[in-house]
């Protein structure tokens, strides 16, 4: 049975849960929040509801051979470069801030309050329930260009080496990827040196992190 852990399940991750849970295909499901009102929405008969932080149950549980087939980040931070932080430890990595100049090399940036550096294709709000086409926007129909996980994992910005992860779809409007995915980042953040630009992105947006691996 394919098994998928959403972490997070306010707005988005019930919508992934009550999205996926419904399309016939029979699925267990793993969601983790701290806010018991959001887990007890849920109702399936293959689920189990952790209420704990996300990014703390996914560095403690999360190992190569106790893996989900997919992890669903839905929570209001970048679970990846979290992940990362938490599982490598201050004296090995460090969140960095990415100076402002990258934002001339990206797509419609907004900069968080968390430092964190948000793009889109988008300069308007996307349906939830969009396909994500391979080759346009279905709100514009104009073309894409060129996906953002190739344009955040291809970015030029010394000294700063950029490292990227896929978010696939899973349904409409829910993305997510595989832990082999995660684990793969994670060798490749230990291997490297000096400052680097971790993202997560799909088609069409992304979430960038500034670290640095001391």
């Amino acid at each position: 049975m394919e098994e998928i852990w959403i972490i997070g399940v306010g707005q988005f991750g019930f919508l992934a849960f009550d999205r996926l849970s419904k399309n016939g295909k029979v699925r267990r499901f793993v969601l983790v929040d701290p806010v018991k009102e959001n887990l007890s929405r849920c109702k399936s008969p293959h689920l189990v509801m952790v209420q704990a932080d996300g990014v703390a149950y996914l560095e403690e549980h999360l190992h190569p051979d106790n893996s989900p087939d997919w992890i669903i980040p839905a929570l209001p931070v970048h679970l990846a470069a979290e992940w990362l932080l938490r599982r490598m430890g201050p004296e090995r990595l460090r969140r960095v801030t990415v100076p402002s100049e990258i934002e001339a090399l990206l797509p419609n940036p907004v900069r968080g309050s968390d430092e964190n550096i948000y793009v889109s294709h988008a300069d308007f709000i996307c349906p939830d329930d969009c396909a994500e086409p391979r080759d346009f926007c279905t709100v514009t129909g104009e073309s894409r260009k060129r996906n953002m996980f190739e344009i955040l994992g291809d970015l030029q910005f010394p000294p700063f080496k950029a490292l990227a992860i896929r978010s696939r779809q899973l349904g409409a409007g829910i993305g997510g990827y595989r832990p082999k995915r995660l684990f793969g980042l994670f060798d490749k953040v230990q291997k490297a040196r000096g400052k680097l630009l971790v993202s997560t992105a799909c088609r069409c947006h992304g979430v960038i992190t500034g670290l640095e691996r001391v």
